[in-house]
């Protein structure tokens, strides 16, 4: 049964991880800007969900082996030496799709891997629908964090609703192994220290990852406090880890920003897995 769970939690994250690298590209954009709504090229895009592929022709690339005006080419009658256009009246199969944002492959490994993760350490308890459903958007929000040190309201939000209302449901079922109650007050309290630590220091914290702890402070009081302190500490300190990396490489100084987010979601994802191990 744990074995069929694995896989079916692996399945669900692969086709997952197909649909979000568009979303990803369409929110990745700085604070005050539409969404996107064409491929880089200017195509419009179908939908928020999908590859990032437009099946369009890409702009075409301006050949240099072309003789200047007035000017014969290289050689009687030779032909040139660099590449030749294609002819527009030439038979052809259809356009060749171009690609945009980031790449599927690495995608669904990664979201198809946290779901397996999940589906391992949680089991077939009603829990394992909540965390495993939820995994993609948590995903999607690092994607875009890392592209532009943002997370959008439109995600974070109604992540944090759908993390209370959906391991709610999960109380009421047999079998369950934490509590809606923790929960929810995990996730008051993660929010709140995040809300405090913004408020000291404006520069160093975005707004955007106090409205991220809500949802996953839901996610580590599921199991209970002794959880809910690892997964905080863990983000915190996965975070100081890739900083200090950075330094030692120079390629950062002491004031360099980057993207907290995913290393708070890596640090929830510990807890709730050692949690879902330890239930």
């Amino acid at each position: 049964m744990g074995l069929v769970v694995i896989i079916l939690a692996a399945a669900y994250g692969a086709g997952a991880g197909l649909l979000l690298p568009r979303a990803a590209y369409r929110l990745s954009v700085e604070p005050g800007e539409p969404w996107r709504d064409a491929c880089p090229d200017g195509h419009p895009l179908p939908g928020w969900v999908g590859r990032a592929r437009c099946r369009l022709p890409a702009a075409p690339s301006v050949s240099r082996s072309a003789p200047a005006p007035g000017r014969p080419g290289p050689g009687a009658g030779a032909p040139p030496s660099g590449p030749v256009p294609a002819d527009p009246d030439a038979p052809t199969t259809g356009p060749p799709p171009h690609r945009y944002g980031v790449r599927p492959a690495g995608v669904v490994c990664l979201v198809a891997g946290v779901c397996a993760l999940l589906a391992w350490a949680v089991g077939a308890r009603p829990e394992a629908v909540a965390f495993v459903g939820l995994a993609p958007a948590f995903v999607l929000l690092g994607l875009v964090d890392v592209a532009v040190h943002r997370l959008p309201d439109p995600l974070t939000l109604p992540l944090a609703a759908a993390a209370a209302v959906l391991l709610g449901c999960a109380g009421l079922l047999p079998g369950a192994a934490g509590s809606w109650r923790s929960a929810l007050l995990g996730g008051a309290a993660l929010a709140g220290s995040y809300l405090v630590l913004y408020l000291i220091h404006p520069t160093g914290m975005g707004f955007g990852d106090v409205k991220l702890a809500l949802s996953l402070g839901v996610a580590l009081g599921w199991y209970g406090w002794g959880v809910w302190a690892l997964g905080a500490f863990l983000g915190f300190l996965y975070g100081a880890v890739y900083g200090l990396g950075l330094l030692l490489r120079g390629r950062a100084g002491r004031r360099t920003a980057f993207p907290f987010g995913p290393f708070m979601a890596a640090g929830a994802l510990t807890g709730v897995l050692l949690g879902g191990f330890g239930a």
